[in-house]
C-alpha cells in the first residue's frame, strides 16, 4: 500500500507544477496582468481618483468614448483557415520609417501627475520597442528632455494651435531643433469638452483637493511618496493657472483655426505632419488624420492609398489594432492603454502594456490565417454597422 501511495504521489508531482512565487510586488502584479483591463484595475487601486479619472474619463456623459469602445466590441472576424502562419510579422512602415509594431504612444497631457515617471517612461519604452512616441503640448516633460531621454527614438510633438501664433511657432521650432520626427496637429479642440469628472474631483492646475479627494487618496502611499519626493510637476507656462484643465484650454487654444492655419503650419514645419481629430469623410478628403474605426473604410475609399490613415480612439486590445488595419488604417496610437500601464507600474508597466498588445496582435493574426499586415483586408472584419445594413437588405 505504501508503495502504491508513493507511486500516486510521484505521478501527482509529475502532473502538477506549482507556480514559483514572485517576491517583487511590482513584478508580481505586472506578471499576473494579462489584459489592458487588468492593468486598468491595478491603476485604479494605486492612483488617486483625480488623476485616474483624467485618463479614464471623457467629456460630458462620455458617450463618444463609449461608442468608440463599442465599435471594437461589435467587431466580428471572418478568418481564413488552412494557412501557414508559423512566421507572423507585425512590422510596418509609417510616414516612410520602419517600425516593429503598428502602434505608437499617443500624446497624453499631465502624465507625471498620474505617475512620476510620466513621459520619460513612454519615450524610453517606445525607443526600446521601436515605436513612435508623441509628446503633448500639455506634457509635464519638456521637448528637450524627451530628446535627451530617447535620443535615438522616433519622437513626435502634438501641437494645440494657440491664439498666440508666436508661442505656437516657438514650440514648433523647439521640436525641430530637438530632432523630432513629426508634428501632430489637434484640430478638434476649438473649445474644451466639459470633463465633469475633473470638475468634481478638483483636478485643477495646480490641484485644488477637497476633503473627500484627500481621504480617497490617502491610502495611495506610493503615489504620494513619488509625488512629494520626485521632481516637481512643471506645466510649461501653466503653473500659475488655478482653473480646471478644460478652462485652461479655453483661454489658450484658438477657436478661429481653419484650413489656412493648417497650410501655415505646413509651411513652417518641414517634417511629417499628422492631423488629429477628424470625424467626417469630407474633412478627411482635405486632410490626413487619425479617425474613429467606423470612418476608416469609407475614408480609405474616398481618398485612395496616397494618404496615410491613423486611428487613435478606443484601442484596448491587440485585436482592435488588427481590425483597424484590416479596415484600411495604416497605423494606430494608444493613449489610455499606455497610461493604465504607467499608473500600474511606471516604465515596467508601460512595457507590460505593449507586450500584452503585441501578444494579442500576433495571436489575432494567426487566428485570421494571415502572416503579414499587408494581407489584412476589409473582408476579414464585419462591424455592427455592416451587419445592420445586411439585416436591413434581408428584410426588404
Amino acid at each position: 500500500m505504501a508503495s502504491k501511495s508513493r507511486g500516486r504521489i510521484q505521478n501527482l508531482r509529475q502532473t502538477l507544477k506549482f507556480r514559483k512565487p514572485i517576491l517583487n510586488p511590482k513584478r508580481r502584479r505586472l506578471t499576473y496582468a494579462i489584459t489592458i483591463h487588468d492593468l486598468r484595475a491595478i491603476a485604479k487601486r494605486r492612483t488617486p481618483i483625480g488623476p485616474f479619472d483624467y485618463v479614464d474619463g471623457a467629456a460630458e456623459d462620455e458617450v463618444s468614448l463609449t461608442r468608440a469602445r463599442q465599435a471594437f466590441l461589435d467587431i466580428e472576424f471572418k478568418p481564413h483557415v488552412l494557412r501557414d502562419v508559423s512566421n507572423t510579422s507585425i512590422a510596418t512602415k509609417m510616414c516612410g520609417d520602419s517600425y516593429s509594431l503598428p502602434i505608437g504612444i499617443a500624446p497624453v497631457g499631465f502624465s507625471r501627475m498620474m505617475q512620476s515617471e510620466g513621459e520619460s517612461a513612454g519615450a524610453q519604452v517606445a525607443r526600446a520597442k521601436n515605436m513612435p512616441f508623441a509628446l503633448s503640448t500639455m506634457g509635464t516633460t519638456s521637448i528637450e528632455k524627451v530628446a535627451q531621454i530617447a535620443p535615438n527614438g522616433s519622437n513626435w510633438f502634438q501641437l494645440y494651435l494657440w491664439r498666440d501664433r508666436e508661442r505656437s511657432l516657438e514650440l514648433i521650432n523647439r521640436a525641430a531643433k530637438a530632432g523630432f520626427k513629426g508634428l501632430i496637429l489637434t484640430v478638434d479642440a476649438q473649445v474644451a469638452g466639459a470633463r465633469l469628472r475633473d470638475v468634481r474631483n478638483g483636478l485643477t492646475v495646480p490641484p485644488s483637493l477637497t476633503g473627500k479627494t484627500l481621504i480617497e487618496a490617502a491610502p495611495k502611499v506610493n503615489w504620494w511618496w513619488n509625488f512629494l519626493t520626485k521632481e516637481p510637476l512643471v506645466f510649461a507656462s501653466l503653473d500659475s493657472w488655478n482653473g480646471t484643465v478644460a478652462e485652461l484650454m479655453n483661454t489658450m487654444f484658438d477657436p478661429t483655426m481653419t484650413l489656412d492655419d493648417l497650410k501655415w503650419i505646413r509651411k513652417v514645419w518641414d517634417g511629417n505632419l499628422l492631423v488629429k481629430g477628424v470625424q467626417r469623410v469630407d474633412d478627411a478628403r482635405a486632410i490626413a488624420a487619425p479617425i474613429p474605426l467606423n470612418l476608416v473604410e469609407p475614408t480609405r475609399k474616398a481618398i485612395g492609398k496616397s494618404v496615410e490613415i491613423h486611428l487613435d480612439t478606443g484601442i484596448m486590445h491587440g485585436a482592435d489594432v488588427i481590425a483597424s488595419i484590416a479596415k484600411g488604417a495604416n497605423f494606430t496610437w494608444i493613449g489610455r492603454a499606455y497610461m493604465y500601464g504607467l499608473m500600474a507600474g511606471g516604465q515596467a508597466g508601460v512595457t507590460r502594456a505593449v507586450e500584452i498588445l503585441e501578444t494579442q496582435m500576433v495571436r489575432t493574426m494567426k487566428l485570421l490565417g494571415v502572416s503579414d499586415l499587408s494581407e489584412l483586408t476589409p473582408d476579414l472584419v464585419d462591424t455592427a454597422l455592416e451587419k445592420s445594413k445586411l439585416d436591413t437588405k434581408g428584410k426588404r
